[in-house]
């Protein structure tokens, strides 16, 4: 297997899901090897819960549990989603993800929650069907900034070489207002993005598990993405 390479900046995250917690932790396990990050996707999980994986695994683990409206896979009581989440920062994880089209309220609560566990908290914005003009992509930007976010994350779909261009572009103002951000494009279209963002100052990108279905459109395999950033940093300078 592919072993991970330090990499001068940016994170690779592998995302995890399954119906069980013994099913993620497998996956989990196989995957620390190529991973800086674990997302654990508790939305794809029959029961979820944070607490199985506590302690479990060496690498930072980030919780997610992605509402139906934003296209996860979490459909009960909005109460019960952010519960699982404020569960996770209990636990001590290294990261959470919440949406920013929560309601306000609840979101700020969970924030301050996390802040108090010591978790930083990514906040969220997926685009499905497409991505947003470039004015609309620094409005997004902006809100999360005022949110509280410690780092900021927009995702669109791309469905041309001019979508991805306005998503990676995002990283000069949020360079400039001091918000680490994640932000790249799924979809074919938006493949290369998973990986020019490291290079252009992003936060983190996300790869599927080896031998695991993705949990987003375009996710490559987490060694194909490892291997390719590993080739792209032994020739920088």
């Amino acid at each position: 297997m592919t072993t991970s390479t330090p990499r001068s900046h940016g994170k690779l995250c592998v995302s995890l899901s399954g119906d069980h917690e013994g099913e993620i932790l497998a996956l989990a396990l196989k995957s620390e090897p190529l991973a800086d990050v674990l997302e654990i996707r508790l939305d794809s999980m029959l029961k979820p819960s944070a607490a199985p994986f506590a302690g479990r695994l060496s690498k930072p683990l980030l919780f997610t549990n992605r509402a139906s409206w934003e296209g996860g896979g979490f459909a009960g009581p909005e109460e019960e989603r952010l519960a699982l989440l404020r569960q996770a920062a209990e636990a001590k994880a290294a990261y959470i993800d919440i949406e920013l089209k929560t309601e306000t309220g609840p979101r700020d609560a969970l924030i301050r929650a996390a802040k108090d566990n010591g978790t930083q908290v990514i906040v969220s914005w997926h685009g499905f069907n497409g991505t947003p003009s470039a004015p609309a992509l620094r409005s997004l930007l902006q809100e999360q900034c005022q949110s509280g976010a410690d780092i900021g994350k927009i995702v669109t779909t791309a469905h041309g070489f001019q979508d991805v261009l306005r998503v990676l572009n995002l990283q000069i103002e949020a360079t400039e207002i001091g918000l680490p951000l994640i932000a790249f494009c799924m979809g074919q279209a938006g493949v290369i993005s998973r990986v020019a963002t490291l290079g252009l100052g992003g936060f983190m990108t996300y790869a599927a598990a080896d031998h695991a279905p993705a949990t987003a459109p375009g996710q490559l395999p987490a060694s194909s993405l490892a291997r390719i950033l590993t080739e792209l940093g032994s020739h920088a300078g």
